[in-house]
């Protein structure tokens, strides 16, 4: 009686924390939809002014032209610094990977894995403050403009997904069966063909998860980037050319607004365009799971 008596309370339990988590999720969803929708439907924006739209002007009074709300710069400097950031970290971090499971000895992994996890842990205004402090001023005095750019931003980006790559990446060939490069190296293969033609096409779907949620990481990071992009409003020309991102936006100018006003509903609006992109990076994850690791 004891036992199912404990078997029942254990099921009440995890059935009450699942609950808990579907409803948190669902709420959150439901409060950022209301909140983003209502830049449309109450304040009157059509979807082509908010996402095609290159002025942000959300208080400027009618007398002087009415507000403007155009999202686009902001999220093209989302989507630029943080595809860059992806495409300059990930063959770093797979061939990292590479190394630590096949190449390293045992003494290397012991000093590459603890240096991947300091990495890790470290809080990303560290690495703001060390790009403000180092990368801005290098950046301005050896390449040009005023420091504050894209090429800040996404070389700061691109340190911080470095471990999430990796991590991720080397997961997966670590869980790649063993008999499979004994029959590589039983073929006469080499350790490099091995590696090319085996082990990386066969982790595939691990190695596009890995990229896939570092791209999500620096989709969402503010406040790193915000600290040596410049924060401009406008279209970028050229890398070296100040930006400004979604997450860089909200965090400037959630707490100069009234709650239900224009401005406001624009920022709930930016947070919603970040939840839809998650969900996006999530399908793609689920979609290269599904794939397999055999193809």
């Amino acid at each position: 009686m004891h036992k199912k008596y404990v078997e029942i309370s254990g099921r009440m339990i995890s059935f009450t924390c699942a609950a808990l988590v579907i409803f948190l999720t669902v709420a959150i969803v439901y409060f950022i939809s209301v909140k983003g929708f209502s830049t449309f439907i109450v304040n009157g924006v059509s979807l082509k002014e908010f996402f095609l739209g290159t002025e942000w002007w959300p208080d400027r009074p009618i007398e002087q032209g009415g507000p403007k709300v155009g999202a686009a710069p902001f999220i093209l400097g989302s989507l630029i610094v943080s595809l860059l950031a992806v495409f300059v970290s990930t063959p770093l971090s797979i061939i990292v990977a590479v190394f630590m499971t096949e190449i390293a000895p045992g003494w290397g992994q012991r000093i590459i894995q603890p240096a991947i996890e300091l990495l890790a842990g470290i809080p990303s205004v560290v690495y703001g403050y060390i790009g403000l402090s180092v990368l801005v001023p290098l950046i301005r005095n050896q390449i040009g403009g005023n420091g504050f750019s894209i090429l800040a931003g996404f070389l700061v980006l691109s340190v911080m997904i470095l471990p999430t790559i990796i991590s991720v990446s080397t997961d997966s060939l670590r869980a790649l069966p063993g008999q499979w490069k004994e029959a590589a190296f039983a073929l006469g293969s080499t350790r490099w063909q091995t590696i090319r033609l085996v082990l990386i096409p066969a982790a595939r779907s691990g190695l596009i998860t890995g990229i896939v949620l570092g791209l999500s990481r620096a989709f969402g990071e503010a406040l790193a980037v915000q600290m040596v992009i410049g924060n401009t409003r406008r279209i970028p020309t050229s890398i070296l050319d100040p930006i400004i991102t979604l997450t860089s936006a909200i965090t400037m100018d959630m707490g100069y607004t009234i709650t239900g006003s224009l401005w406001n509903n624009s920022l709930w609006s930016m947070a919603m365009i970040l939840l839809l992109m998650s969900f996006f990076f999530i399908l793609i994850i689920r979609f290269a799971s599904k794939r397999g690791v055999v193809h």
